[in-house]
């Protein structure tokens, strides 16, 4: 893992790719959860699992905290920063991405997916609550999230978010945003990273390799 270049300190990048100068598959951002917790610099960790699980892609960690979250253009423009940092350092384009977060996290997949740059090929969102964001209908309306693929992790027993609350928000934005969009859903599921990674990491690693 490195540093990606970033000109912001409150905001550091971690970056895990294959050694040398092998070809890798793609390139994932990972957006963590807690984005308004006093830890900035969970980027430079959050990012380590999810690189062993897919090795054969280089893995873009970013980091929010305190008033700096996930779901604010400037925040996004510093993702898309880092990226760019990463494409020149390796002399390498990226022009297709994938995103993966959890918990509020995967406000970041959707946030990105509105105002990033580059095009996006696979969006995985775990323990999420979209309805932060407003209506299902509302938000899937938005053109830029009405390509790539959708896939939505959700639990039954998530301590922060009820499955009554999250299910027919996925199921009615599925319905409507006009792409791939599917739902995995386990009944025992909790919130946390920790059980998707023990229990159902095949929900992931399938979704990457079709």
């Amino acid at each position: 893992m490195f540093s990606a270049g970033n000109k912001t300190p409150d905001m550091p990048v971690g970056v895990w790719r294959i050694a040398g100068n092998k070809t890798t598959d793609g390139t994932v951002v990972w957006f963590h959860g807690g984005m308004t917790s006093n830890n900035c610099r969970k980027g430079l960790v959050a990012g380590g699992d999810i690189a062993k699980m897919l090795p054969t892609y280089t893995v873009v960690s970013a980091s929010t905290c305190k008033q700096n979250h996930w779901v604010e253009p400037t925040t996004i423009q510093r993702v898309d920063d880092a990226l760019d940092s990463l494409s020149k350092r390796h002399k390498k384009d990226i022009s297709e991405i994938s995103l993966i977060g959890i918990s509020d996290g995967s406000l970041g997949v959707i946030a990105y997916s509105m105002w990033g740059k580059r095009k996006i090929r696979n969006r995985i969102l775990m323990s999420s609550y979209g309805e932060a964001l407003g209506p299902a209908t509302q938000v899937a309306a938005q053109a830029p999230l009405k390509n790539g693929r959708w896939r939505f992790i959700q639990g039954g027993s998530d301590r922060l978010y009820p499955s009554e609350k999250t299910l027919p928000w996925i199921q009615e934005f599925c319905q409507n945003v006009g792409t791939a969009c599917d739902l995995k859903f386990d009944p025992q599921g909790e919130h946390d990273w920790s059980y998707w990674q023990k229990k159902h990491k095949e929900w992931i690693l399938e979704f990457f390799s079709n």
